[in-house]
């Protein structure tokens, strides 16, 4: 399990979904199905936050993927597709205050999802 710390500001969530939240390659082999706790993860995020999900997928599954996460109610602001399979590099800045505006979760493949993060008023 992951737990971690987030200000009480609104955040950006980019969020991979193959192999993290959905069963990797279950959209060519059948259909998509979230991974467990994968659906709970995703409702616990504020509605104020930006959710947007990266995938390596071809853009020729744009609408099968959409029409998937649209029967689950899951709200997201934007979905990233046709990416390399490599690394995913973010680079942000450090706040005046100190807040370290960029955070990193490695999870394995096919994992269940148990990713806890409470709100940190001191950050």
């Amino acid at each position: 399990m992951s737990e971690i710390s987030i200000s009480p500001l609104g955040h950006t969530w980019l969020l991979d979904l193959d192999g993290t939240l959905l069963k990797q390659n279950g959209f060519k082999n059948g259909g998509d199905e979230f991974l467990p706790g994968a659906l709970e993860f995703l409702r616990s995020i504020p509605e104020k936050d930006c959710i947007v999900f990266l995938t390596a997928r071809e853009n020729s599954y744009r609408r099968a993927t959409e029409d998937f996460l649209n029967q689950h109610e899951i709200a997201y602001h934007h979905i990233i597709f046709d990416l390399p399979n490599g690394e995913r590099i973010m680079v942000n800045d450090i706040k005046n205050s100190g807040l370290k505006t960029a955070i990193a979760v490695n999870v394995n493949r096919d994992a269940p999802v148990h990713i806890d993060f409470f709100i940190d008023v001191s950050l």
